[in-house]
């Protein structure tokens, strides 16, 4: 469907780099440079769309006076991952380098993105830390994030496993499907078993329990433990690259990461994925804002 006629805005169809994005400017001139908003839609990089995403983009746009820019990145599985993140990145580096042309300052640019769109976004601000030859990114949003596919067993997963619309069964259905790998291990890595004991060791200081704080961990039981199964890792291996799993970054990087605001709903699986990222922003003196929606669903 073409872009819908908007009062306050002019919508234009474009192509980043080969990547399809539809612009939101408003119409209003400003006296100075306006701030930029890239945009990830969500749907585990196989659903939803520009199309799908259009209100939204439009309420930012009108609401924070800013040119949004949202991403039509390819899905899968007619296009394999990471192309979902190629994408993505590819379209934010192009921004960032033409920002100028479209009234935007390139120092005021944030990058924003929900669920899936949120794993994105901390991956195309982890990958572009060390890049200087583009203006950084001023900030990050992630509003109820995937960051980590180590550990299926914290106390959002318990709590919220069979709450609708994102249970904790189908959260590992959809990864798996993402990757293009038998659903059949579903089970193994809900349990766990894709990962060895030595990596299991080596994340704990960032993928913990105890890191939750208390009121978050009412009614959560130690999972039983598992065995280990080599087979099911080495064909899950990118289930632990930081790609997929942003919150296995190393410190090295997260320092360096811009300002980040995280957005946490109560009744979701992902929600104490968040509140680690959170503490390890925090613990990298980096400046987070946090907001939960305690009535909130995924």
């Amino acid at each position: 469907l073409p872009a819908c006629r908007d009062s306050k805005l002019f919508i234009k169809d474009l192509h980043f780099d080969e990547v399809p994005v539809r612009i939101y400017l408003p119409r209003v001139p400003s006296a100075s440079k306006r701030r930029g908003v890239i945009f990830f839609h969500g749907g585990c990089g196989m659903f939803g769309s520009i199309r799908c995403y259009e209100r939204i983009c439009r309420y930012l746009a009108r609401k924070s006076d800013s040119v949004v820019v949202s991403v039509g990145y390819r899905l899968c599985p007619e296009y394999k991952y990471p192309a979902q993140t190629l994408d993505c990145l590819t379209a934010t580096v192009h921004f960032l380098k033409t920002a100028e042309n479209y009234g935007v300052d390139p120092d005021r640019i944030i990058v924003c993105g929900d669920s899936a769109g949120g794993t994105f976004t901390a991956t195309v601000c982890q990958e572009l830390v060390n890049r200087s030859d583009i203006p950084k990114i001023r900030a990050q949003v992630l509003i109820y994030p995937f960051l980590q596919a180590l550990n299926f067993n914290l106390p959002s997963h318990q709590k919220n496993a069979f709450t609708p619309f994102l249970s904790r069964e189908r959260a590992v259905h959809f990864i798996l499907k993402y990757l293009s790998k038998d659903c059949s291990m579903k089970e193994a890595v809900l349990a766990g078993s894709h990962v060895p004991e030595s990596m299991n060791l080596k994340y704990s200081k960032w993928i913990n329990p105890e890191l939750i704080p208390e009121i978050f961990r009412v009614g959560y039981k130690p999972p039983l433990p598992t065995s280990f199964l080599p087979q099911v890792h080495e064909e899950t291996k990118e289930l632990l690259k930081t790609r997929l799993s942003p919150l296995l970054a190393e410190d090295a990087v997260v320092c360096r990461l811009p300002d980040t605001c995280i957005i946490t709903c109560q009744h979701d699986v992902l929600r104490d994925e968040g509140l680690l990222y959170k503490q390890r922003l925090k613990d990298n003196n980096v400046q987070v804002t946090w907001y939960h929606v305690e009535e909130g669903f995924h």
